[in-house]
């Protein structure tokens, strides 16, 4: 609160800042403003943090990566017909923030959320009277926020950002990050140990031209095959078709009727 008095329209700066980095719930300008005062959606939450994911690039919040019609055209592709990113926060910002928030899972409130092997970063949020509780966090592949409170505004039974709010984050964000390439989260020093694959980002456009097809697996396809691979390694191996080509190598018997004094005739 006093920093904001101290910077001249210190509070519309703050709203104008808050609106480049995606949010879009209108926030009223009160001296409690930086306390968090004003209502946002939780889809605000996973985009304003994206943000420190994207490395100061706001991210638009989308459905659809791409639409083709019935005879195979594509139509749209988010990757060459969306919109040019923008950045909202300079590096140095982003930089400072991204270490700041990925020391909560490691020593802070958030522990519940640590994802195992994975550089992980967020923050816990527990309104008065525990009202609302919040986990809003990001690794270099996925943002994710989860808000847990009751309708009616009534107070939950001492609820805690920390506590659910992590819990869920972290099975949801361990299925997510199932059978991926695993980015490390910008201006981090990956997990010592971990999973992480360092990716320029200049590599990665590089490698997939607008024009190809989105080649991100969900983790339940990624499952699926990985099931199928491990049904196909275990196998039989099948014999080779014969060659209709060339003679059959195959004999035939056949064995007289009864009573009938022929001999057994074979084919070759």
């Amino acid at each position: 609160v006093r920093l904001t008095n101290s910077i001249k329209d210190g509070r519309d700066k703050v709203i104008a800042l808050a609106k480049l980095m995606g949010v879009q719930t209108e926030l009223h300008r009160s001296q409690s403003l930086p306390l968090g005062a004003s209502e946002v959606t939780v889809l605000d939450q996973a985009t304003g943090y994206s943000v420190f994911a994207n490395g100061g690039y706001r991210v638009e919040p989308y459905a659809f990566t791409q639409i083709m019609s019935s005879s195979g055209e594509v139509i749209y592709d988010r990757r060459k017909d969306g919109p040019e990113p923008q950045r909202a926060l300079p590096e140095e910002a982003v930089a400072s923030m991204n270490l700041m928030l990925s020391q909560v899972p490691e020593w802070g409130t958030g522990k519940r959320a640590k994802l195992e092997g994975i550089k992980t970063a967020g923050k816990t949020g527990t309104t008065s009277a525990y009202r609302d509780a919040w986990f809003v966090g990001f690794t270099g592949n996925y943002t994710g926020a989860v808000w847990m409170g009751n309708d009616g505004y009534a107070p939950t039974r001492r609820l805690t950002g920390g506590i659910l709010p992590a819990t869920i984050w972290n099975k949801l964000m361990t299925y997510a990050h199932t059978g991926i390439d695993i980015k490390p989260i910008p201006f981090v020093e990956p997990e010592a140990g971990g999973k992480e694959t360092v990716v320029a980002a200049e590599e990665t456009e590089a490698l997939a031209p607008a024009s190809a097809p989105s080649g991100v697996l969900t983790a339940l396809t990624t499952a699926r095959l990985l099931q199928i691979e491990r049904l196909l390694q275990a196998a039989p191996k099948l014999q080779p078709l014969a060659d209709l080509s060339l003679p059959s190598t195959v004999t035939v018997a056949a064995s007289p009727a009864p009573g009938d004094g022929s001999p057994e005739t074979r084919a070759q």
